[in-house]
């Protein structure tokens, strides 16, 4: 065990030794998922015979005193811990989740009861503030110093306010100029704990966002499309996924393939080329092109102007289009160097 886990598992047990009844005891160990998943009010009622409104009463007074022995020097290990958990939480921007806290202070991936561990000092420690778990956040922590779990979430509220009313992803930068922190990194901490917001490549935005938050094939395909900003093959797509900061990025060049063809967002416009439908290219053959080109306009157009066009649309060959300029039940010669419909 590295010096940092021994620290908090010092503070976790000192903080449990200053509970005398083995049942309380076992309440918080359970509650808090200490010795392996963490129970329902419910799962310990049943467990100890009691109702769940007692368990929850008994939670209740056992932290209060928890925090009283905190604030009194009760628990001697646990000044130590307090001074880990600070230091890496002020490298961090003040709070975090307390799953990528517990990953940064142990230096690895850290298991569910580590966690829990980190969750119940913050729970007593009158030098922390833990944000619960809810549908709108994540389990966090935060130096109290900084404000309370009302304050924190009022910011985190704030972040998805400015975001929602921009309607597109944001820049730290951008949110910057629009609050007052004294570091941007201060507003990445805020927002990474509210499940209503999801960040990718630099950008802040909704987590229903598929731009900040892609969650099936398709969506990575636009989201690499967006950024690369221009066509690509599907191979090179596939390839962009695998090497991006997607949470699931295994994906096939098979699978890539598919869903190009199946999404409208996606216009094939050469071998394997793909590009996206926004940027002006048009779907259908050579020859469809053509004559949606010649549709639209009023007048022959020449060789080399629909050339041009289609170029625009397509990444073929000159000779590619020139050949299907050929075919004399779609286009008429008016002269040497003019077409228009047949």
């Amino acid at each position: 065990m590295d010096q940092n886990a021994a620290i908090l598992q010092n503070a976790i047990e000192g903080s449990l030794n200053i509970i005398e009844q083995d049942r309380e005891r076992e309440i918080i160990s359970r509650r808090f998922g200490l010795s392996g998943q963490k129970e329902t009010l419910e799962q310990i009622g049943d467990m100890l015979s009691i109702t769940r409104e007692r368990v929850r009463q008994l939670e209740k007074a056992i932290l209060i005193r928890l925090r009283i022995g905190s604030e009194e020097g009760t628990i001697k290990e646990l000044t130590a811990a307090e001074k880990i958990i600070i230091r890496n939480l002020t490298e961090t921007g003040r709070v975090a989740r307390i799953s990528v806290l517990a990953d940064k202070i142990y230096g690895r991936k850290t298991t569910a009861t580590e966690q829990a561990g980190l969750s119940l000092i913050g729970s007593i420690s009158s030098s922390l503030t833990l944000i619960d778990e809810n549908d709108s956040y994540y389990l966090s922590i935060g130096i109290s110093e900084y404000g309370d779990e009302h304050k924190i979430k009022a910011e985190a509220d704030e972040i998805v306010s400015i975001i929602k009313k921009n309607k597109a992803p944001m820049t730290l930068d951008e949110l910057d100029e629009k609050l007052n922190y004294e570091h941007p990194s201060h507003i990445a901490a805020i927002a990474s704990i509210s499940k209503a917001l999801s960040s990718l490549n630099g950008l802040w935005g909704l987590s229903k966002w598929p731009t900040v938050n892609p969650k099936n094939i398709r969506d990575k395909i636009f989201v690499v499309l967006e950024g690369k900003k221009e066509p690509m093959h599907f191979a090179d797509i596939a390839a962009a996924i695998s090497e991006s900061d997607f949470k699931r990025k295994n994906v096939t060049i098979q699978a890539i393939h598919n869903e190009l063809i199946k999404d409208p967002r996606f216009v094939l416009i050469g071998r394997g080329i793909y590009a996206l439908d926004s940027w002006g290219y048009r779907k259908g053959t050579v020859s469809d092109i053509i004559v949606s080109i010649l549709k639209e306009s009023a007048k022959p157009l020449t060789r080399e102007e629909i050339v041009k066009e289609v170029l625009h649309a397509r990444k073929v060959k000159e000779t590619t289009i020139l050949l299907n300029l050929q075919n004399k039940k779609l286009f008429k010669k008016i002269d040497k160097n003019s077409y228009t419909l047949a």
